[in-house]
């Protein structure tokens, strides 16, 4: 069962990955099609993805996890950001959802079933005060708490989403980490990359709040591929895109789980 790791070329073996990628319809050697997986299979062993459960997506983007998650039996909000320069930035690449439209992948659900599970409003993972407490048993994002500004506003996302999860709920979420580097990073901007000493303090943090975060595993991988690494133009190097070149550092996803006790 995968916990909190780093993105490992040996994972694209496995029997979890396979699995997910299938149902996706790509099994690209990317760290991309990693975080999709590994946070579907990281809900589904722990019995998320089944009837009766609800789950919050945040920055969902046009990612295929609300309607593949849907489509397990679980009712799912997905939210993105609302109109303006950040959400526009998005939109250019096609990387932000507008509406609930488009979320919609017909591959992976039936219309009927999208129609009564899956839902979409704005919200913005720097300030989730609008939203309800104690009423989801999962929530997600992939590859969206270093773009809130700095390391610390990401760490507080993780935080204050908790509030929002049942007792007993799981919080999976991918994002940047530092392999090369594990003292200097980028620290503020558009993009920050997370260091290990910053995953251990959202450990202590999260106890504070009655949460924990499952052990890290801090294992980037010695494969070859886990040793080259992109850089843009991405596909320049004729590397794969499992660990790349962000700011002078080199970085990959990671995945972080967490859990709330009380």
């Amino acid at each position: 069962m995968p916990s909190s790791s780093i993105c490992n070329f040996r994972d694209f073996s496995s029997p979890w990955f396979r699995k997910w990628s299938e149902e996706i319809k790509n099994a690209d050697l990317h760290r991309k099609i990693w975080e999709w997986t590994v946070l579907a299979e990281v809900l589904d062993e722990r019995g998320m993805l089944r009837p009766g459960k609800r789950g919050l997506g945040f920055a969902v983007g046009t990612e295929p996890l609300a309607c593949l998650f849907a489509s397990r039996g679980p009712t799912v909000d997905a939210t993105d950001l609302g109109s303006g320069d950040t959400a526009d930035s998005w939109a250019e690449t096609n990387q932000h959802a507008s509406s609930r439209e488009a979320l919609w992948h017909p591959y992976l659900i039936e219309r009927e079933d999208f129609d009564s599970r899956v839902n979409f409003f704005n919200a913005d993972m720097n300030d989730l005060s609008s939203l309800p407490s104690d009423t989801y048993d999962f929530i997600w994002s992939a590859c969206a708490m270093e773009h809130l500004g700095s390391l610390d506003r990401g760490l507080q996302f993780v935080l204050n989403a908790m509030r929002v999860l049942k007792v007993g709920g799981i919080a999976a979420h991918t994002t940047e980490i530092n392999v090369a580097d594990l003292e200097d990073t980028l620290k503020e901007g558009p993009d920050v990359i997370f260091r290990e000493c910053d995953i251990k303090r959202l450990g202590g943090m999260l106890r504070k709040q009655f949460c924990y975060l499952e052990p890290m595993d801090f294992d980037a991988g010695s494969d070859p591929e886990d040793i080259l690494y992109d850089a843009q133009p991405w596909g320049s190097l004729g590397h794969p895109h499992l660990k790349i070149e962000l700011g002078g550092f080199i970085t990959t996803s990671s995945v972080i789980v967490c859990r709330r006790v009380a």
